[in-house]
């Protein structure tokens, strides 16, 4: 039985640094690769970071059902393909989906048994740091980013878990912790093939 991980953090909480660590350390998860119609940032590639598309192909696609969610996040539209997913978890890989809360929950509605966890930053102040530190956005940016992390962590509730990420090696010992504990969770009914008649 395949496990589908939803992870949600406002931005700039370490989120995607905190999955590709996750990824490296856990083998056999693979992290989904979400549609978007943002630019790329430097480094970014086609298909290993994102799907870079058109506006006009991303509401095609929301009309074709293509999309297990999305949302439009700071103007841009972000989604994960539903074909990939169900691919994915069809043949026993177990899958990450880095989203925001929004699409966290249009996930948790098509996939009940879905574990959804919370990257909390330590603070504020720390928060903002780290969007400066990137050095990707604009002030004007980053303020939007700091009023959005105030919807982000009115939702934090609706999650099963809560990383908080003030020490990184910490925060990935919690999330390995989180994903190891539900592989091995034991589906119910479940009949122990050593006790079988």
């Amino acid at each position: 039985m395949s496990d589908l991980f939803i992870v949600s953090a406002p931005s700039g909480a370490g989120k995607t640094s905190l999955v590709k660590a996750l990824l490296e350390a856990v083998p056999g998860l693979a992290v989904s690769v979400s549609h978007t119609t943002r630019s790329p940032r430097p480094g970014e590639k086609e298909g290993a970071h994102y799907h870079f598309v058109n506006h006009d192909k991303f509401l095609e696609l929301i009309d074709q059902d293509a999309f297990l969610e999305h949302a439009q996040v700071f103007g841009n539209w972000y989604g994960t393909s539903r074909e990939g997913v169900q691919k994915s978890l069809s043949v026993g890989q177990d899958v990450v989906l880095e989203i925001d809360w929004q699409g966290a929950r249009q996930a948790r509605a098509a996939f009940p048994n879905a574990v959804s966890i919370f990257i909390l930053p330590p603070s504020q102040d720390s928060l903002r740091q780290r969007l400066q530190g990137r050095g990707q956005d604009s002030p004007e940016v980053i303020e939007k980013r700091l009023a959005g992390a105030q919807e982000d962590l009115s939702h934090v509730e609706e999650f099963d878990h809560v990383v908080v990420n003030d020490d990184f090696s910490a925060a990935l010992g919690h999330l390995i912790t989180i994903v190891l504990a539900h592989r091995a969770h034991t589906p119910k009914p479940w009949v122990c093939p050593l006790h079988q008649t």
